[in-house]
């Protein structure tokens, strides 16, 4: 909220306590989320044998279901009673709508559209904005959520009864569970080898993956597409993008990974031709940030391996529940770099300018993302005696909050398992507190310095 008072020198305005910044926002409330969970994972009518978990166990797991991640230290369906399953998918529902929300709410905030001091006036002169498209876009993300897990829910339970021979309520149940966990990108599962099980089954592992790739494309481009999607000109960068590239990574994901594990006998080498092409079209779309696998990941060719943590790197789209540095941040590189190469003075996505300050925004996402995962990686090393490859791997996907695991998450010693809470933590709100906080901090200068080039290269 913002205030007037009058004072000698005429009224001013106050900027209230109250008035956080987003990143104090979203740190609090997912802060506050990952205790609650911890506290209630702690309990010993939480898991299976009635004892209490392990106190690092309950905060990995709650950290890694509020962030939407999947990793696990200890498995989900064996480990944990009904009661600490359903708090689990209550956290990753939490974790996935507050994403979502936040990250919709305050990118309204910060777009060119509306801009946050101009809002910020209105609403405090006004109140003509503010509550009601809060309430507005809020109660869509909801509804649309809710109304998709529950299609991808039906389709599970029915494939779970006719093709699996379940019973109805236990069909039901893993399919709500999985639903969720899919939807939300949490990747966590109630099977102990994901959905290794299912990859020649196109019931469950396309619905599965449609169910994440749509919460991973982001709400502001799911409501641009609901209003115009018979009219593609009309789109916005944000769509432009984020379309673009997850379908361009999404199809050549799906070649690079189908020939590197192939032949590999430990993934899809057994397989038939189709489902082979299946579970190379899975293993590329789940490292935008899913994290439910259909072949062994730890038995993965290098090649597959190092080109799945590019995938998880990039990540999805901007305000969803994908992580890494986000498909519009590669995107908008890709063309940075397109016009350097072209000797153009600006950039242009389609018909439209990008201005700089969007371009280093997206720079210095991407450059601390590759710091970050360079020092973790490191660090990591010497906690574990695992390869670089299944290291780099377990590291990038925490950072990413993707999920997927070789195992060294599993393996690692009580202080390594708390760092990976630190990375799924700060791979989570670090991307939205830092592009957010870049947007706000923005401001003009009244004076420019002296221009001299240097040698770059």
């Amino acid at each position: 909220m913002i205030g007037f008072r009058r004072t000698h020198a005429g009224p001013r305005r106050v900027a209230s306590d109250r008035l956080s910044h987003p990143a104090q926002v979203i740190a609090t409330g997912f802060g506050t989320a990952i205790l609650i969970g911890t506290a209630l994972l702690s309990l010993p009518v939480a898991t299976e044998s009635g004892q209490r978990a392990h106190l690092v166990d309950a905060l990995f797991t709650a950290t890694s279901a509020v962030c939407v991640t999947g990793l696990i230290t200890v498995d989900t369906g064996t480990y944990w009673s009904t009661f600490g399953e359903v708090v689990i998918i209550v956290l990753i529902q939490a974790g996935g709508l507050g994403i979502m929300t936040l990250a919709t709410l305050f990118a309204v905030l910060v777009s060119g559209r509306l801009g946050l001091r101009a809002r910020l006036v209105a609403q405090a002169e006004t109140q003509g904005l503010g509550l009601k498209d809060v309430r507005r876009v809020g109660r869509n993300i909801v509804l649309f959520s809710l109304v998709s897990e529950f299609v991808v829910a039906t389709i599970l339970t029915v494939r779970f009864v006719v093709g699996y021979d379940e019973p109805f309520g236990a069909a039901t149940y893993d399919a709500v569970f999985h639903a969720i966990s899919a939807f939300n990108n949490a990747g966590f599962s109630l099977n102990t080898d994901s959905l290794v099980r299912f990859v020649a089954d196109p019931w469950v592992s396309l619905t599965i993956a449609v169910a994440f790739i749509a919460g991973g494309i982001g709400f502001p481009v799911l409501f641009e597409l609901a209003r115009s999607w018979r009219r593609p000109r009309e789109w916005s960068v944000l769509t432009r993008l984020t379309l673009g590239v997850s379908a361009t990574l999404l199809a050549i994901g799906t070649i690079v990974l189908t020939v590197a594990e192939y032949s590999n006998p430990k993934t899809l080498g057994p397989l038939s031709d189709p489902a082979k092409l299946l579970g190379g079209f899975f293993a590329a779309a789940t490292p935008r940030s899913a994290g439910f696998n259909t072949i062994d990941t730890s038995a993965m060719t290098s090649e597959g391996l190092l080109f799945t943590d590019i995938l998880m790197f990039i990540g999805g789209g901007s305000a969803s529940t994908a992580g890494g540095i986000k498909v519009t941040t590669f995107g908008l590189l890709a063309f940075v770099i397109w016009a350097e190469l072209r000797g153009e003075t600006r950039v242009n996505v389609g018909r439209r300018r990008i201005p700089e300050t969007n371009q280093r925004q997206a720079l210095a996402i991407a450059l601390l993302g590759i710091g970050l995962v360079a020092v973790t990686t490191f660090v990591l090393l010497n906690m574990s005696a695992r390869d670089l490859d299944h290291v780099l791997f377990d590291a990038v996907s925490a950072i990413c909050t993707v999920g997927l695991s070789t195992g060294v998450t599993a393996d690692l010693p009580r202080a390594g398992h708390l760092l990976m809470v630190v990375l799924m933590f700060v791979g989570r709100i670090g991307p939205l507190s830092l592009y957010y906080g870049l947007a706000l901090r923005e401001r003009g200068r009244r004076f420019e310095l002296p221009e001299e080039r240097t040698i770059v290269g």
